[in-house]
């Protein structure tokens, strides 16, 4: 009965974090708010659409917030000025920026995407904050857990709203299985086995390599990207990850031997401990013939749910009283859980739509995204630590917690 009520209440947090919050929470949110977070909030009272500025030329032009009808993109930046251009044709936006720098400073941008470098999303986002703006990021939130510090004080002092676009947390399999946990179908989730295959070799190498030089994933730690990975876990259940072990492997290739990070690893898995006991495996490849895999298992007291397998599996559920049975995609993006004009398929397992909906939807009401610093923090830090790990030969170590107060 106990671990019932837990899991319930656990489950009641997650989705109220997940789900549209009430108005109640919404005032409570800005109470004791910054000046530039109210003044941010007497402002949209006379107008609802979020001016959105879209920072990175990359992934950030695959993310539709023009198509949101509570957003607007105001500003566009890139270094370049052919992803410039391509940025300003996307959203059919008229006004382009030549650096962050500048566009932070426009009157008329009231939150920025971020999709510049991974090693400097931390440092863009207090950017962004300081400049009185509203942010969201590409992951990973930080490469160092003293980056990750940095943006949760810059949140806290400025009052402003950071999410984290993560994939995994609104992949549709992972949508299916938070609802199917937030009903008790899983009984109790003891084990999660989430999976990110990334191929980075052979025809792949660009990733690390174009003709213009060395790009920021030239020998990137593989958990330092983890959070495709431990999203199917804290994304599902709510639970946090408080130790973890992991093991790396690494061959003599070039790459592993002078790059900036002084990794010597392809692939990592790390074995973590959750704050409610149970246990979880988290695996990172850049060097496997899989080419690309994001899935996960999560393994119930009651039924157990297979994603799909990068060998050609469909998807299951089992359980002890029925056999294995194939599941059908349950595609969430046809439903009112959007706004109709982002009801379309999208990359990354039909998430990039939620992720738009979601941040905006969270400025718009004035609540914490799902994806919030505190959620960030515990997909990115776990994979920090866990690359310490893998430095010490699998040593045990305890990752930092971080929670809001009640």
């Amino acid at each position: 009965m106990a671990d019932h009520t837990h899991r319930a209440a656990s489950a009641e947090a997650l989705s109220r974090r997940v789900f549209l919050a009430n108005s109640a929470v919404a005032a409570v949110g800005l109470l004791g708010a910054s000046p530039a977070r109210l003044a941010w909030a007497a402002e949209r009272t006379a107008d609802r659409r979020i001016r959105m500025g879209v920072v990175g030329g990359g992934f950030g032009s695959c993310l539709p917030w023009h198509k949101h009808p509570d957003a607007v993109v105001a500003g566009v930046s890139d270094l370049r000025s052919d992803r410039r251009e391509h940025l300003m044709k996307t959203f059919r936006c008229e006004t382009a920026y030549e650096s962050l720098e500048k566009l932070i400073l426009a009157p008329d941008i009231d939150a920025v995407a971020v999709y510049t470098p991974a090693p400097d999303h931390a440092r863009h986002v207090r950017m962004v904050l300081n400049a009185g703006k509203h942010a969201i990021s590409a992951v990973p939130l930080g490469m160092t857990v003293e980056e990750c510090e940095q943006v949760l004080d810059t949140v806290k002092r400025t009052g402003l709203t950071y999410m984290m676009s993560e994939t995994s947390f609104y992949r549709q399999e992972t949508i299916t299985a938070r609802q199917w946990y937030n009903e008790g179908k899983f009984g109790e989730i003891v084990h999660v086995e989430a999976e990110y295959y990334h191929d980075h070799t052979g025809p792949h190498m660009a990733y690390w390599q174009t003709p213009e030089g060395r790009t920021w994933r030239y020998g990137l730690p593989p958990m330092h990207y983890p959070s495709h990975s431990t999203a199917f876990l804290t994304g599902v259940t709510g639970e946090r990850i408080t130790e973890v072990s992991c093991m790396g492997w690494g061959d003599d290739t070039q790459a592993l031997k002078d790059n900036t990070y002084k990794n010597p690893f392809w692939n990592c898995t790390a074995l973590c401990r959750t704050n409610r006991g149970h246990f979880a495996k988290m695996s990172v490849f850049w060097h496997v013939q899989v080419g690309f895999a994001e899935r996960a298992t999560w393994y119930g007291t009651k039924m157990n749910y297979y994603m799909p397998d990068p060998r050609g599996a469909g998807a299951f559920v089992t359980s002890a009283s029925t056999p294995p049975r194939p599941q059908p995609l349950i595609e969430h993006w046809k439903t009112d859980m959007l706004p109709e004009p982002l009801r379309h398929d999208c990359g990354h397992g039909g998430s990039w739509t939620s992720i738009v909906h979601e941040f905006v939807d969270s400025l718009v009401k004035r609540r914490r995204p799902a994806i919030d610093i505190y959620e960030a923090l515990a997909e990115t830090v776990p994979g920090i630590i866990a690359h310490q790990s893998a430095m010490k030969g699998g040593e045990l170590m305890k990752v930092p917690q971080y929670e809001p107060k009640a």
